[in-house]
């Protein structure tokens, strides 16, 4: 029988197995890091085509309603997809911007549904008129919209964030910080984020609701 002390000699780091771990990182993209001792081996995962979705699947339960106006709410495909919770917050319109996440009380709430990918270079602003439009009209008929990705963090979040600069005439700093006070957990990927710093609403940076060139 070896001594503790045989055993701690006669180890050797080459003896060690490889250990592969696959992480998704919040753009979409897959990358399989492989451990051999103190060596790490970093490449991109392969995918099949038609698979990336561009969201990071995420199967905790997330019901966290961020309120950032009356009528208009941020969250996660969780909470669009937990009745409870939309009967909570009395919502009446639901702006789904996932990728691949379906509507599910079609016959009890006014959809809007824009499938967006996840990706630094999807241009999100492209998008921004029929969101807004789609949010003014809740607020015109005096309901309430929920506004979802996948996640509740990066699409949406972009949204709201754009809404904000867009109607109330907030700079992106502003925008961004009454959106992270409402739901902590926001995060646009840095795409979306550059792509906001530059957005001027209507051609002009509107500052407190006055418009400069």
């Amino acid at each position: 029988m070896h001594s503790l002390a045989q055993e701690i000699k006669s180890f050797s780091k080459t003896n060690l197995r490889k250990q592969c771990t696959r992480v998704t990182t919040l753009s979409g993209r897959r990358i399989i890091e492989t451990w051999k001792g103190s060596t790490v081996h970093v490449v991109e995962d392969a995918v099949t085509p038609g698979t990336a979705c561009g969201y990071v699947q995420d199967n905790s339960w997330d019901l966290q309603v961020g309120v950032i106006k009356p009528y208009l709410l941020l969250a996660s495909q969780d909470a669009a997809q937990d009745f409870g919770t939309l009967r909570k917050f009395k919502v009446s319109h639901i702006l789904n911007v996932a990728y691949g996440v379906e509507n599910a009380f079609t016959d009890l709430f006014i959809y809007k549904t824009l499938s967006i990918l996840d990706l630094p270079d999807t241009v999100i602003t492209s998008y921004f008129d029929e969101c807004f439009q789609f949010i003014n009209q809740a607020e015109s008929e005096k309901g309430v919209v929920l506004v979802h990705c996948n996640a509740g963090v990066s699409r949406s979040a972009a949204v709201v964030i754009g809404y904000l600069m867009s109607k109330e005439g907030l700079a992106f700093d502003d925008a961004f910080a009454a959106v992270k006070v409402a739901r902590p957990a926001i995060c646009p990927n840095p795409g979306f984020l550059e792509q906001l710093k530059k957005y001027r609403p209507q051609g002009e940076l509107q500052i407190n609701g006055v418009g400069h060139t």
